[in-house]
């Protein structure tokens, strides 16, 4: 059996492999709804680009930090990262709908979404559930 801090370590990455493609998605129904007439493209405030860079960072730094951090310190950053990602992934992708909004790429990205969702859950449970017996050996 893997050891957890690579189990972690590989989650972060299907995480982030799941971001990225269900974002490259996006982009392509954005670039395929334009107006060939030569109607603006749409533009994202920068606080808006600058949140996104912050969010994609996280799973990102954690694919390494997963690997080095100490057990006390692994386990914590773990349970806090992925619950901030579950947590904006989820009041993004599920509480628009609710209320008539479109997400981008829908049903398309609902099926990254809920990936990405069950996968940083896991990431929840793993290391929520890692003591630091398995941590030692």
């Amino acid at each position: 059996m893997r050891d957890t801090k690579e189990r972690l370590s590989l989650l972060w990455i299907f995480a982030f492999l799941n971001y990225l493609y269900a974002d490259v998605l996006a982009l392509w129904d954005i670039v395929g709804s334009l107006n060939v007439a030569g109607a603006p493209h749409p533009h994202l405030p920068p606080w808006a680009l600058a949140g996104s860079a912050v969010l994609m960072e996280i799973p990102m730094a954690m694919i390494v930090a997963s690997r080095l951090l100490p057990f006390r310190a692994n386990r914590l950053a773990n349970i806090i990262a992925a619950a901030i990602c579950t947590l904006v992934n989820g009041f993004l992708t599920y509480v628009p709908p609710l209320f008539g909004a479109r997400t981008p790429a829908l049903p398309e990205y609902l099926f990254f979404a809920t990936i990405e969702t069950v996968c940083t859950l896991v990431i929840i449970w793993q290391a929520w559930t890692w003591s630091a017996a398995e941590a030692i050996s």
